[in-house]
């Protein structure tokens, strides 16, 4: 052997020696460079919104996402609620899609992540099995509820001609998506959860993790019943992101409800706020923050897919 080809053998041997006893921040950083960076140590769980859905049509609601996930090393799981039904009746199917992937699959411990309605969905989730999760992440959750509901709510005629047929629609798109309780989504009843007056109720009964101030931030560790879990959030306050998005029209429209308060077009930037606020005013409106529709985000928003590896990555760091 060549005194050349001698020291590259050296060299490599002390290299592959580093990277076996780097210490832990180091050999994380190998990690992240070369793959799997979003591998959770717990599986991650998407939970949809209000009028949402796991899958329709080969379309999923968190559109792209949860494949990106999968490419970068994280276990996914997708989840089937009802598209308008109280946080409760959602949180509790939840809860027993969550105990059938635990039995199924030997799982222990979920990282949550829920978008809009799927936010309080979460955190019912994490106050009923709170062994059950490791996290609980929101986007754009409905915590404080949204003006949007509390309008609509209140000009909405119970069985009224709009009532029933918006009804049908939900009921619809329920069954398109396979979701067994389709038949009981019902309009009224999600926009009373929705609510100003309906947030205000359930965070009674689910407080874990609230802001310490208004519109202020909360904790990034808290206990339920002695399980300790980490809770962020994070929000858009964008409408228009996209002139050739026909979505953007309508949520400009609904934003109007806000009278100037920063919003997403359906949920208010400190309506969002619950457990660590990491960033609460992404250049996204609500459809962007789930890649939607169909990953037609304006050309100045950040990319929705890569946010949820950066996050899946922020709860590996966690050892999550």
């Amino acid at each position: 052997m060549t005194s050349t080809s001698l020291r590259r053998l050296c060299t490599a041997a002390a290299v592959a020696a580093a990277a076996a006893t780097a210490v832990p921040a180091q050999a994380q950083l190998l990690s992240n460079l070369f793959g799997g960076a979003s591998k959770t140590k717990n599986p991650i769980v998407l939970v949809h919104g209000f009028i949402g859905f796991d899958n329709v049509l080969g379309i999923q609601y968190f559109y792209g996402v949860s494949e990106a996930l999968r490419k970068d090393g994280a276990t996914v799981y997708i989840a089937s609620v009802n598209p308008s039904q109280t946080t409760e009746f959602r949180g509790e199917e939840l809860v027993q899609q969550m105990k059938q992937w635990a039995a199924k699959d030997g799982v222990k411990k979920f990282n949550l992540i829920g978008h809009s309605h799927g936010g309080p969905t979460v955190r019912y989730a994490a106050g009923t099995v709170p062994t059950m999760v490791a996290s609980v992440s929101t986007m754009a959750g409905t915590h404080f509820g949204s003006k949007v509901a509390d309008e609509i709510g209140a000009h909405t005629t119970p069985d009224g001609g709009f009532d029933k047929v918006a009804t049908a629609g939900l009921q619809l798109i329920g069954w398109l998506s396979g979701n067994g309780t389709y038949k009981q989504a019902d309009l009224l009843t999600a926009l009373n959860a929705l609510s100003s007056q309906g947030a205000a109720k359930f965070n009674a009964k689910f407080p874990v993790g609230a802001p310490t101030t208004a519109c202020g931030t909360g904790p990034e560790v808290a206990s339920i019943a002695g399980n300790s879990m980490r809770w962020y959030s994070f929000s858009g306050t964008s409408v228009k992101t996209n002139g050739w998005d026909i979505s953007d029209a309508i949520l400009s429209y609904t934003g109007d409800y806000f009278k100037g308060e920063a919003n997403d077009g359906l949920v208010s930037q400190c309506s969002s706020h619950w457990g660590k606020v990491i960033k609460d005013n992404y250049t996204w409106n609500h459809l962007d923050e789930i890649n939607q529709v169909l990953g037609t985000i304006g050309k100045n928003s950040p990319d929705p897919v890569a946010f949820y590896k950066q996050h899946a990555n922020r709860l590996k760091l966690a050892g999550l």
